[in-house]
């Protein structure tokens, strides 16, 4: 029977999923498991969503070699398909492969596990929204340790530990975030889906690409901008650099947009106008920059001051920052990139 500390401990475990810390929380979670059921160690394994291999996001007890081999090499073993199929997780001790094999008989278990010192594990298969996104292992000393009941108390907190695992569980729903903007993930080595999420139309365009580069090489936390997609029609878009959640996407750059009308009735040119006002330039550098006459931007600083409501060049530019009315080039960013408050 499932004892009054071990329904704390997988309450607190359920808990963990509200931390925007994953890291630690992942840690923490394996220990709340020690408490629960005896082991000896444990591993929380994510699936990079860029790669599709097995990474450790949390250990205890494990040496760095049978981490790895666990991540690597458990994976590939007749035994992981049959931890993805059953419903519970299966042990070392009780449950055979289709051929009947028994895992503690097994290669991997024999010049793995078995010198590591281990004699009983278990482990289990994460999934988060319906997709497979990692697995939990936990081993002991012990032989014939993890019973049917164990088995079930961990099959009770694999959702939780799926949503702790999972590297875009807390990535894709800010508070700020519309429920029906497109997002992603950018990372150096590509872009991740994000689940619930279309995908942001900005992505296919190659200059937006640099915005995306010249983003992530700033150190900034946050930018806004209207940007057209397409032929489409105009977005705005939002740039923030992902500091909390799994360490597979710490640091990525979560792109977001929301199809919407130039603001204020401005037209694209004046838009540009704007923007290149906002970082500080003259009329005279404007007009050298888009190949227009002095002029024409005079006129188009007007036009964006009526339509506006400010009465002055400096109010309108302060508005463009603030509200991200922008069209910004690469070049551009260290004008506009929020930044973390110095102190």
């Amino acid at each position: 029977m499932v004892s009054h500390h071990q329904l704390a401990a997988a309450a607190r475990i359920g808990m963990l999923t509200r931390e925007r810390d994953t890291a630690s929380a992942c840690t923490q979670a394996l220990h709340e498991l020690g408490r629960a059921l005896p082991l000896d160690a444990a591993t929380l394994l994510a699936i990079d969503p860029i790669t599709g291999t097995h990474v450790q996001v949390a250990g205890i007890g494990y040496s760095a070699v049978a981490s790895q081999s666990l991540a690597a090499e458990f994976v590939s073993t007749p035994w992981y398909s049959n931890v993805v199929r059953q419903p519970l997780p299966p042990s070392i001790a009780e449950d055979c492969e289709d051929d009947g094999q028994r895992f503690r008989d097994g290669w991997f278990y024999a010049e793995r596990i078995r010198p590591a010192g281990f004699r009983d594990g278990l482990t289990g298969a994460l999934r988060h929204e319906g997709r497979l996104v990692g697995m939990v292992t936990l081993s002991t000393s012990g032989p014939d340790v993890y019973d049917t009941e164990a088995r079930h108390l961990l099959a009770s907190v694999l959702p939780a530990l799926g949503a702790l695992a999972d590297p875009t569980a807390h990535t894709g729903d800010p508070h700020d975030l519309p429920a029906d903007a497109g997002a992603n993930l950018v990372t150096a080595d590509g872009v991740i889906d994000l689940p619930g999420r279309d995908t942001a139309a900005v992505l296919d365009d190659g200059e937006f690409g640099r915005l995306v580069r010249a983003f992530a090489d700033s150190g900034g936390l946050r930018l806004r901008v209207l940007w057209p997609v397409g032929g489409r029609g105009w977005c705005r878009v939002a740039l923030r650099r992902c500091t909390t959640g799994s360490t597979l996407v710490r640091h990525a750059v979560l792109v977001s947009e929301v199809p919407v009308e130039l603001p204020y009735g401005l037209s694209p040119r004046e838009l540009e106008v704007l923007t290149r006002a906002a970082r500080g330039q003259t009329n005279q550098a404007i007009a050298q920059a888009l190949f227009l006459s002095p002029r024409t931007v005079h006129s188009h600083i007007e036009h964006l001051l009526r339509k506006t409501g400010c009465a002055s060049r400096a109010e309108a530019t302060a508005l463009a920052v603030r509200d991200g009315v922008l069209r910004p080039t690469p070049e551009d960013l260290e004008h506009f990139v929020e930044r973390m408050p110095a102190g």
